[in-house]
């Protein structure tokens, strides 16, 4: 499920016009952000950054032309880890959709940075 949902978002993101722009260097690149190393890194973690991977696999690794890179991160269950992490993806690693973060803190967090910054937020 979640798999079909990153990739249907990101082919949303590449054939929409205005979202179209916002692809970063002609990659698609989709952040997997949620608990990994505490107590509910067994109901998301790697595995839905294994989720995310097989996904793109099915896509062939790409979306109308544009390969897909997965990144992952352990926001800690912390929403400042999760902001941090979120404005570095965005700023400096050109994420173009950031997925999971199932911890409500965390989520509002990453909410409000990706409304700012004009991304696609997927929270679980």
């Amino acid at each position: 499920m979640l798999k079909t949902l990153l990739c249907g978002t990101a082919l949303l993101a590449l054939t929409a016009g205005a979202a179209h722009a916002q692809v970063s260097n002609n990659v698609i690149k989709i952040g997997v952000m949620n608990d990994r190393s505490g107590i509910y890194a067994d109901l998301a973690g790697e595995g839905s950054a294994i989720a995310a991977r097989l996904a793109a696999e099915e896509f062939g690794g790409k979306i109308a032309g544009a390969p897909i890179e997965i990144v992952v991160a352990d926001h800690q269950n912390k929403a400042d880890i999760a902001a941090n992490t979120a404005r570095e993806w965005i700023d400096a690693g050109n994420v173009d959709v950031i997925a999971d973060v199932p911890n409500s803190a965390a989520a509002l967090a990453v909410q409000g940075i990706t409304k700012d910054k004009k991304r696609i937020f997927l929270m679980s």
